[in-house]
Formats: C-alpha cells, sequence, structure tokens
C-alpha cells in the first residue's frame, strides 16, 4: 500500500518515538513502538499486497490474486527487485493458464530478478521447461529441468520433473508408420 521509502521512513520516525520513550522511562511503550517499527521494517522486505495475492493463488482463487497484484501500479518504483521477482512469478503462474508466450516473459523476469525461496525458483524453471518443450526446444528444456531439480532440495516436484522427462522422451522418438510391412498393411 505505501511505496518502500515511505516504510523506511515510518519505521525510522516510529524507532525514534520509542528511543524518546525510553528516555522519558516509559519502558512498555518504548518496547510496543520498536515490535511496531519492526513491522514497517518487514513490510519493507515482504510486500503485504504480494502477501495478499499468496493467499488467494493458495485458496485458488486467480481472479482475486490478479486484482491485489493489479493494485501495484509501477513494480519497479514499489518493490524491491526480489518482490518484483515474486510479482513476476505470480503473474507469470496465473497467466500461464492461458498465454504462454506472456508466461515465458514474466517467467523470464522473476528467474532473472531472483527469487527467495528456491523452491519457487524450481518452480520458475519448472514453468520454463514445459513452455521450451511446447516450442520444441529440447536442450532448453532439458537444461531447465536439469536446473529445478537442483533447486528442488525437498523434492516436492519429482513427480513433475519425472512426469516432464518422460514426456521429453515421447518427443524424441520417430513415430512408427503403418502400411510398411508392418500390422495393417496389405500383401497380395
Amino acid at each position: 500500500m505505501f511505496n518502500k521509502n515511505i516504510k523506511i521512513v515510518l519505521a525510522a520516525l516510529v524507532l525514534g518515538t520509542a528511543v524518546w520513550q525510553f528516555t522519558e522511562t516509559n519502558i512498555g511503550n518504548g518496547i510496543m513502538l520498536i515490535f511496531l517499527s519492526l513491522i514497517f521494517v518487514f513490510l519493507y522486505f515482504k510486500n503485504e499486497i504480494i502477501l495478499l495475492a499468496f493467499l488467494r493463488l493458495r485458496k485458488q482463487d486467480f481472479p482475486g490474486a490478479k486484482k491485489w497484484l493489479d493494485r501495484i501500479s509501477d513494480p519497479k518504483a514499489a518493490l524491491v527487485p526480489k518482490q518484483e521477482g515474486y510479482y513476476n512469478y505470480l503473474n507469470g503462474l496465473m497467466i500461464s493458464q492461458t498465454n504462454m508466450v506472456e508466461a515465458e516473459k514474466y517467467f523470464k523476469k522473476a528467474e532473472k530478478l531472483g527469487l527467495n525461496m528456491s523452491a519457487d525458483m524450481a518452480m520458475t524453471k519448472l514453468n520454463l521447461a514445459g513452455i521450451a518443450m511446447t516450442k520444441n526446444r529440447k536442450r532448453d528444456a532439458d537444461l531447465l529441468l536439469a536446473e529445478a531439480k537442483k533447486l528442488d532440495k525437498h523434492g516436492m516436484l519429482n513427480d513433475q520433473i519425472k512426469m516432464m522427462k518422460q514426456q521429453m522422451k515421447k518427443m524424441g522418438q520417430p513415430r512408427q508408420q503403418f502400411g510398411q510391412g508392418g500390422r495393417g498393411g496389405r500383401r497380395f
């Protein structure tokens, strides 16, 4: 809701007020104000709108998550780079349901900006591998799958990675043609 710079200014003001309360021997007020300033510092690193969009996505509410993300008018100005990466990651997840070309752009931006969690980066690589596979770029897809497997430390994406590798094997196999002495061919 607030710009990232405003959050830091608010944190500094509240922290200054906390120090003033300590000097006035109001220890309880000072401690409470320090906790309040920590909330502003937390929201500097974890954007509240992105957190609310994550909650909507967990409930499979794509329109609700999109509505929250649309409240961020200028991501470069309002977000730090990792938050902007998550902004692009979430947009890529939602758009990948309908438009793979635009989703690839969002996922590449998220990959470039970076994500805090390795599982999220693994999911990004997995989605990029799927998009590369649909565009018949087998080598890119294979490299991205290897990176996703390396980033997936807890093994949450093992099934999806195995399934994509099987699909890639099927892509590489030549199709059998009937009528050349095999089944279904006529003999006179």
